[in-house]
């Protein structure tokens, strides 16, 4: 009869549980962002981002020119990050060969071994920069994760702040690839 009390305290802690995992999932920090890019005539020119890989080498906008690129600020402490990081991949690897380029920017400050598990958590099949967060070179972002897109021009069609849905992601990149770049001058920014 002992056994009894402890299967029930056991069900209700398995109960208890079961009810605060609902409503953390419940609860997930996605943005209402609704899809919508700027019109063309509106869009700004995106500076010519030149960083380091986390690998090695370094990464430059201005070498993805003809492309729509979706720039994504995150941290590997970053809760909303880590939600939003599945559907980044799906679009890395559904977009791969339509001309969408996806980098991710970590803004981790403990170095590469966090960022390195993140990486290997998640398998990113997209190259990842790491800046030197106290250079001033390094671009100023309010809040994680925060996601910018440009348009095959170069310029910015919008930026998204928190962790955005992955359709909402593919209408907006979906938009820019049906646009037709701009001729070129030649001249390299």
């Amino acid at each position: 009869m002992e056994n009894k009390p402890n299967f029930r305290k056991l069900l209700q802690y398995l109960l208890f549980a079961a009810a605060i995992l609902w409503i953390a999932l419940a609860s997930q920090n996605w943005t209402d962002q609704e899809a919508g890019v700027k019109p063309a005539k509106d869009r700004k020119p995106v500076a010519d981002l030149l960083l380091p890989q986390l690998n090695g080498g370094s990464w430059r906008l201005s070498d993805h020119r003809g492309q729509v690129v979706l720039i994504n600020y995150w941290a590997s402490w970053c809760a909303p990050c880590r939600q939003e990081t599945p559907g980044l991949i799906d679009l890395a690897r559904d977009y791969r060969y339509k001309g969408l380029s996806i980098v991710g920017v970590s803004m981790d400050e403990g170095g590469k071994r966090a960022v390195q598990s993140f990486m290997s958590e998640f398998h990113l099949p997209y190259p990842v920069l790491m800046p030197d967060l106290a250079l001033p070179s390094t671009p100023a972002v309010e809040a994680l994760p925060t996601t910018v897109l440009v348009d095959r021009n170069g310029r910015a069609a919008k930026s998204y702040i928190g962790a955005v849905r992955e359709s909402v992601f593919r209408v907006d990149v979906d938009r820019l690839l049906a646009e037709q770049p701009a001729p070129s001058s030649g001249i390299k920014d």
